[in-house]
């Protein structure tokens, strides 16, 4: 069987892991190709909320194999803290389960003063960065100067290689930013134990890959982020340092495009954004406050990685159309319906205004989004709790009339409706 590729279509946190974890249901591996742990997944398993931030949400099923590909950034203590939390919690982590690319880059603790220290230098002009090292790491791949998980296998050498890396970034936060030097012994002595734990997970998952596309093993590629942070297509500068959509998978797990024939996107039933950069449907009054809750459940709009607290606005199709056509999503999945209900009237953005004039395209340049005013449809609301919907059918009318309309202005058809944050509230297609 061909590759299932699962993206983000807004600013990401649109619930992707809950989709990975029914999709993983029928895989044989789960591959996430792209990002570092700026990204986090929240599954509610009965009582049990786990975040992961780096292993793939297909972990939770027995039969299922987890690549960790050569597109990520991966920080080895917090990848390591996250296979004890997921183990604690009963869960097989060996490395007959999870595999970590070889090619995979590294975020290691230069990377996380450097992004902290050039995040406050900013000032009012900062990026908001989850400041856990992402763009750093990525920057020193692209400057062919950063270590690879291949590294850790020989720990005495990584510590070498690393001590080399601390030295040079000491150099650089005392002289341009002023900032506090790192202990490079310490640091070195660390991390000489995390190679070592980590040395049995690194292979080359290309390989894997194509070894399971032979044999006609079902995969999918779980991606983190949205397509609106892609560091192309998203809305640069205010964006991640990693492909987020389709075009990710291809390097991330190695494989040429034949290889694709399912492109899945999830989208919520409202906007957020996490951090600064363009938002054209914010709101800032009580319904904004609202679809954001106050934090005291697990599945608010608050970051699974960071706790910042997300920015909420209306459901804007300009944006996701153009998620759609720059990645081929072929269906999509909208989640957090339930959010929705009880609300007299629900705005649907269908195109902006700009210096004038009516424009139907997603424009990616920061200022000129910034500079858009959104064009709304208005719909009504309904007050049913649609929580316990299990089919399509079961959603009360105005509910049934939202999805529609969402679903005949995109031309893509909606397969599944989360309702709530539990593995049995997603509707599927009947």
């Amino acid at each position: 069987m061909p590759i299932t590729v699962l993206i983000g279509t807004q600013w990401g946190d649109e619930g992707k892991g809950r989709v990975v974890d029914v999709l993983a249901r029928e895989a044989d591996i789960v591959a996430r190709y792209n990002g570092g742990d700026n990204a986090g997944h929240s599954i509610t398993i009965g009582d049990n909320v786990i975040r992961l931030h780096l292993i793939p949400s297909g972990i939770f099923y027995a039969h299922v194999t987890c690549l960790l590909g050569s597109g990520m950034v991966v920080n080895p203590k917090n990848l390591l803290r996250e296979l004890e939390e997921v183990r604690s919690a009963g869960y097989d982590v060996s490395p007959e389960r999870i595999q970590l690319s070889e090619s995979a880059h590294l975020v290691l603790p230069t990377h996380v003063a450097l992004d902290a220290a050039m995040e406050r230098a900013r000032a009012d002009g900062a990026l908001g960065t989850t400041m856990r090292g992402i763009g750093v790491a990525y920057a020193s791949k692209m400057q062919r100067t950063n270590l690879r998980a291949s590294d850790l296998r020989d720990a005495e050498r990584f510590a070498d290689l690393l001590h080399k890396q601390i030295e040079q970034t000491n150099q650089q936060l005392a002289n341009e930013y002023h900032a506090a030097l790192l202990d490079a012994d310490a640091l070195c002595a660390e991390y000489h134990d995390y190679a070592l734990r980590l040395a049995p997970y690194i292979v080359n998952t290309a390989r894997t890959v194509h070894d399971a596309l032979a044999r006609g093993a079902h995969i999918v590629a779980e991606g983190a982020q949205g397509v609106l942070l892609d560091i192309d297509l998203g809305t640069y500068p205010f964006v991640t340092s990693s492909s987020t959509g389709v075009a990710g998978v291809l390097n991330g797990l190695g494989v040429g495009p034949q290889a694709i024939t399912r492109v899945v996107g999830v989208a919520k039933a409202f906007s957020t954004r996490v951090g600064s950069g363009p938002f054209p449907t914010e709101l800032h009054d009580e319904i904004g406050a609202r679809l954001r809750g106050t934090g005291a459940n697990p599945w608010d709009e608050f970051g699974s990685t960071t706790g910042r607290p997300r920015r909420t606005g209306w459901l804007d199709l300009v944006a996701l159309k153009y998620a759609i056509r720059t990645n081929g999503i072929g269906e999509l999945v909208l989640t957090k319906l339930d959010v929705l209900s009880g609300l007299d009237e629900l705005n649907v953005c269908v195109a902006y205004e700009l210096s004038g004039a009516r424009v139907s395209d997603f424009p990616t340049d920061a200022a000129a989004l910034n500079a858009v005013t959104p064009q709304y449809v208005t719909l009504d609301g309904w007050q049913d709790d649609v929580s316990r919907a299990r089919k399509r059918s079961d959603l009360p009318n105005l509910a049934h009339t939202y999805v529609d309309y969402i679903e005949t202005q995109l031309g893509v058809p909606i397969t599944m409706i989360s309702v709530g944050p539990e593995r049995e509230q997603i509707i599927c297609a009947d």
